[in-house]
């Protein structure tokens, strides 16, 4: 073996035996989870049961309209945010890539040839002259104190962060589009609710018309009727608008350009849960992508401080090169010709006007930032949770209100109806009954769209659809 082998041999076996790794090893801060989540269900079932969770399910599993899932499907295939955050990943997986290798020496190897010519000037005679030259380098800046071990822990803990970033991007993107889809829904049924009631007092209006043209109705009854119609027309045209551009929201979601949105089940047919579980708290931690991003951004905080402490100690360069060298190409690999050299450095930091000290600083201050940061991430998914929870319940008692509301409203609107055929009430009776039902069923309508879009901020809020 040749003695610059021998050389960096013997400095590979140094370091891998007295190298050491400067600043703290990543620890977990302490947090304080609940015990349970307020507003969480009460749960009847044995005691093992109480952590299985909503978020356990596969997004198609909570969502079973075929339609929906058609268009999560086609949002996670060609949503520009999910395919931005895997341009991410691919960014630090090179990124990771290029830290690493520093860890390791770097090798060229190079040639050159030079061919003289010389015709005869005088006394002087004519030569030729060949000189060939093949040799390669080394050099490796020892990682003696693990500032290149810390510099990579640090990179790949931001590939880890942004893998849970699309994650992120995953769990939110299929909220949106069921959301959306909910919502989209809500105003398909508004707008039929309007059409048939339009319809239906259109019919009254006319036969309203007859009676006052014979002398049985007057013109005041007239004029109530056309109130009842246009109380329901009006809302036709504000609702085909939103209904547009629900579509258009959607289809940027799914990453087309604003167009017609296929439709599945009716809003009243769509399946789910009267109560779902929430699982434990402390699986949240695991579940929840925005905090394992937290986390994984505390971790490659937490490795700067190695790379910032280890500016402290010396530095240490190996460089070494070796070839061949001869002015007769047939002899430029035998012979005397071949060639080696190989030196080391040490460089140690003694006057950096505070630039080391300051620098490790900061490393430790975007340390405390993350795990600051960290933990208010957990709490605030606490709260994401508690929230969904009690939104979820109280939708549902509020729709369940709602529709023992819409009920007594149409057994108003048809008693008054009768009454005033009975010729028992004025037309103004059947005015407040009709109106009051109209709007009652409009309001079950949102009812039920809101405790749709619920559920989905629960399963969300939970940390679910990133799993499939």
């Amino acid at each position: 073996m040749k003695p610059w082998a021998k050389f960096f041999l013997a400095s590979a076996i140094v370091i891998g035996l007295a190298g050491c790794t400067v600043g703290p090893n990543y620890k977990r801060p302490a947090v304080t989870v609940p015990d349970a989540y307020r507003a969480a269900p009460e749960i009847s079932a044995p005691a093992q049961d109480k952590s299985a969770s909503l978020s356990d399910q596969k997004w198609d599993e909570v969502f079973q309209d075929k339609q929906l899932q058609e268009l999560i499907r086609t949002a996670l295939r060609q949503n520009y945010d999910v395919r931005i955050a895997a341009a991410r990943i691919l960014e630090a997986q090179a990124q990771l890539g290029i830290t690493r290798a520093d860890q390791f020496p770097t090798v060229d190897v190079g040639g050159s040839m030079v061919n003289q010519q010389s015709a005869a000037t005088g006394p002087i005679p004519s030569f030729e002259q060949t000189k060939g030259q093949v040799s390669a380098s080394a050099a490796w800046q020892l990682d003696f104190w693990g500032r290149y071990r810390r510099a990579t822990e640090a990179a790949r803990a931001n590939l880890l962060a942004s893998e849970w970033a699309r994650r992120e991007v995953i769990t939110t993107l299929i909220a949106n589009v069921a959301a959306e889809y909910y919502q989209l829904r809500q105003f398909d049924l508004q707008l039929e609710i309007a059409k048939r009631t339009a319809g239906s007092r259109n019919d009254s209006l006319q036969l309203t018309k007859t009676l006052q043209e014979h002398g049985a109705n007057s013109m005041l009854d007239v004029r109530q009727a056309e109130q009842l119609v246009y109380t329901a027309t009006e809302q036709i045209p504000d609702l085909e608008r939103r209904i547009e551009q629900q579509e258009n929201a959607l289809s940027i979601l799914l990453g087309n350009n604003p167009g017609a949105i296929a439709r599945g089940l009716k809003l009243t047919e769509q399946p789910h849960a009267p109560a779902v579980p929430a699982g434990l708290p402390s699986a949240l931690l695991e579940r929840r992508p925005d905090i394992r991003q937290a986390e994984q951004q505390l971790v490659a905080a937490n490795a700067q401080i190695g790379v910032a402490r280890a500016a402290f100690f010396p530095q240490i360069n190996l460089t070494g090169s070796a070839g061949f060298q001869s002015s007769q190409l047939a002899s430029l690999f035998t012979g005397p010709s071949g060639l080696w050299s190989m030196a080391g450095s040490l460089t140690q930091p003694i006057f950096q006007g505070g630039r080391l000290t300051s620098n490790l600083h900061l490393t430790q201050a975007q340390r405390d930032e993350a795990v600051l940061f960290y933990q208010k991430t957990i709490q605030g998914a606490f709260r994401d949770v508690s929230d969904a929870l009690v939104g979820y319940r109280k939708n549902r008692e509020f729709r369940e209100q709602q529709q023992l509301l819409t009920e007594s409203a149409q057994d108003a609107a048809r008693l008054s109806e009768i009454r005033y055929k009975a010729g028992e009430s004025s037309y103004l009776e059947v005015l407040t009954n009709e109106t009051n039902y109209f709007t009652a069923e409009l309001g079950l309508a949102q009812a039920q769209g809101n405790e749709l879009i619920s559920l989905v901020q629960l399963y969300q809020s939970l940390g679910g659809g990133w799993q499939q």
